[in-house]
């Protein structure tokens, strides 16, 4: 098992392995972090789209239905009930605000879904987090430094005759 680095955990590192170490895991923190934020405000733009495309079909079906579905039903309610024709126009045109009324009520949910929703909020005190983490992060306290033994004799004596 090894660090980031390469060089084997639990081995004296140098300070600047550390901080290179610590520079690269910063680095692909603030990305990882980054790619969180735009698929957060990706979904909230597809639910703002969902939202605006019902309140489209709202008004398309307001607009467009209204001539055929109001002489359709208004002349299927005298049919059936033997009342007077502008009655029956109203009761149409009123199952058609129905409906439209409907279709905009999804419109609302969606778009209260898209509003409430607070994804690149979120990422954004996260990153704050960890930024006032790392201001606040002290260096570890050094060891103090062990006298150096003396090489043994054996050691000597053939770094001697090498050189």
């Amino acid at each position: 098992m090894s660090a980031p680095d390469g060089s084997p955990v639990g081995a004296e590192r140098s300070i600047g392995q550390l901080f290179a170490s610590a520079t690269t895991e910063l680095s692909a923190l603030v990305h990882d972090e980054i790619a969180l934020a735009k698929a957060q405000l990706k979904q909230d733009v597809k639910r703002g789209a969902a939202s605006g495309g019902a309140f489209s079909v709202a008004g398309a079906v307001l607009l467009f239905s209204l001539p055929m579905l109001n002489f359709a039903l208004a002349y299927g309610i005298r049919t059936w009930s033997g009342w007077n024709l502008a009655v029956c126009f109203l009761l149409s045109f009123a199952a058609n605000v129905l409906v439209a009324g409907l279709l905009a009520l999804v419109g609302v949910v969606f778009a209260k879904k898209a509003k409430k929703s607070q994804g690149p909020q979120k990422v954004a005190a996260s990153m704050k987090q960890t930024a006032g983490v790392l201001q606040n992060a002290k260096p570890h306290p050094r060891r103090p430094e062990l006298p150096e033994e003396p090489a043994p004799a054996a050691i000597e004596a053939v770094a001697r005759s090498s050189s």
